[in-house]
């Protein structure tokens, strides 16, 4: 990777006040947890060690350095399988100190949302994720236009305030 593109690594480790996620998608490119999952394999959630992942100790590290970190997923209902077992694991991220939302889609039609999922980090700085159509990941992007991240900005903003806490949204 070139070194003038940031790693999401970076990133989070400069945040000093907060970074939100918009997700969009109903599914995503596989992964083995997800199969695992598929097939009957459940979390033992009382063995933190067996589920906790360098990526939720990152979070819990921005955490402990007060920032904070929020999470929204628009989601289709009834919802996709990998939307379901998103839901589930979705307990490792509230463990780490992340807040997460959900927002039906059929909630967000007149919130006019970005195209694509990223991640804001102090209101300054935008990850944009790129995804072809059976989920696979394709690229970042790290536009500078602060028209942009405004517009980043304010999307999170007006799904968060509609969406659903994550301990009181009911998978349907």
């Amino acid at each position: 990777m070139p070194s003038d593109i940031p790693t999401f690594d970076d990133l989070l480790a400069g945040t000093k006040r907060s970074a939100v996620h918009l997700e969009l998608r109903d599914t995503y490119y596989s992964n083995p947890r997800f199969e695992a999952w598929q097939q009957g394999q459940r979390v033992d959630w009382d063995n933190r060690a067996s589920w906790w992942r360098p990526f939720h100790q990152q979070i819990a590290d921005a955490i402990a350095r007060g920032v904070q970190v929020r999470r929204a997923r628009v989601v289709s209902e009834p919802v996709t399988e990998y939307i379901r077992w998103e839901h589930y694991v979705t307990h490792a991220n509230v463990a780490a100190g992340e807040q997460v939302r959900w927002l039906p889609r059929r909630q967000a039609i007149d919130l006019l949302l970005p195209a694509n999922d990223f991640w804001l980090f102090d209101d300054t700085r935008v990850e944009i994720h790129h995804f072809n159509g059976a989920g696979g990941f394709l690229e970042d992007e790290f536009p500078e236009d602060p028209k942009l991240v405004e517009l980043c900005a304010s999307s999170f903003e007006r799904v968060w305030r509609r969406a659903i806490p994550h301990g009181q949204y009911e998978i349907h």
